[in-house]
């Protein structure tokens, strides 16, 4: 039998960073854990697409991990995280006296990442502009830092990673349809933890043992709790079951309840946070208007959690916060 088959027909859990290991038994993870060690030994560009907190960041790290790289950096940035007008400064540095403020030089993340691997997180989000000077990079392997004449080599290996669908940020004008297919080359989909059966338990016991490793107490899941591990839809996928796991740990005694945390519910279609589910819109209204009255549903459905609403719109956090902003100060203007 082939070696890498082998290497998964038990569940794997991967020595990688923060937040949690990649972990699973399910066919869609093992179809995951076959991609990464196909791409992992080469050099080839990938783009890993998935719900937030499904895991993006440690599949990343475990192609990394299975390269040649691997003595190399490895080094993410989460490109919607930084404001528009330092982004070009943040990926390829600056020189000192550049512009205000710089008052040393400064390596940026492609510099810091050489003879490794870079990953590009939500690289939706990455202004239209700044895609065009990525693309040029990625192409042609040299950048120069902001205000400098020297030109830097670029020994990176590129992996994007996006929480939305590609084509779709391409058609909604998001992402250039060149630098798509430049990042794309291995695209890998990371499944949903709702759609990877009994996996939800087995990172949940996973997840008990890290912490009663440092307990003195060794506590365990209710029945009932396992039930509720699966009557959950996570929303918010291993990142929220992690989280959930850890309160509870903290909650409750020898044995664990999941159910005051999280109102699961086994009815399809049942609303898991209490806000409204459905939004009727007017044929004829403004797109502004939709935009805002879903977001401020999608607010309300999730009692005011900006970061679940945000992963619910599949936008960043901090679009969703300027869009509130810009909201705010619309409403300022209405009103004086």
């Amino acid at each position: 039998m082939n070696a890498a088959r082998d290497t998964f027909a038990k569940p794997r859990i991967f020595p990688l960073v923060a937040p949690s290991p990649l972990l699973g038994n399910s066919e869609a993870m093992h179809e995951v854990f076959r991609l990464i060690e196909r791409v992992g030994p080469t050099e080839a560009s990938v783009l890993l697409t998935g719900e937030s907190g499904s895991g993006k960041e440690l599949a990343a790290q475990s192609i990394h991990d299975r390269s040649a790289r691997r003595g190399g950096p490895f080094i993410a940035v989460n490109c919607g995280a930084i404001p528009a007008g330092l982004i070009e400064a943040e990926l390829f540095g600056y020189e000192k006296g550049s512009f205000t403020g710089a008052v040393r030089a400064h390596a940026g993340v492609f510099e810091r990442a050489q003879g490794g691997t870079l990953l590009l997180d939500e690289v939706t989000e990455m202004p239209l502009d700044m895609q065009t000077r990525l693309l040029r990079v990625l192409e042609t392997r040299k950048f120069y830092r902001v205000g400098a004449s020297t030109e830097f080599h670029s020994d990176v290996r590129v992996i994007a990673s996006s929480n939305r669908c590609p084509l779709q940020a391409v058609q909604n004008g998001q992402l250039r349809e060149d630098l798509l297919y430049r990042l794309a080359v291995f695209p890998i989909d990371l499944p949903p933890l709702r759609s990877r059966g009994n996996d939800v338990e087995l990172l949940a016991e996973h997840f008990l043992a890290e912490l009663n490793a440092d307990s003195p107490v060794e506590k365990r899941l209710s029945a009932l709790a396992r039930m509720t591990l699966k009557q959950h839809t996570w929303p918010g996928n291993v990142r929220e079951l992690k989280n959930c796991i850890e309160r509870a740990f903290i909650l409750g005694d020898q044995v664990l309840e999941l159910a005051p945390l999280i109102q699961s519910s086994s009815a399809k279609g049942a609303n898991v946070d209490g806000g409204r589910e459905r939004l009727d819109i007017r044929v004829g209204s403004r797109i502004y208007d939709m935009e805002r009255s879903l977001i401020e549903a999608t607010l309300d459905y999730f009692k005011g959690n900006k970061r679940r609403a945000a992963d619910a719109l599949g936008c960043s956090l901090k679009t969703l916060y300027n869009k509130l902003n810009g909201y705010s100060q619309s409403q300022e203007c209405a009103s004086s």
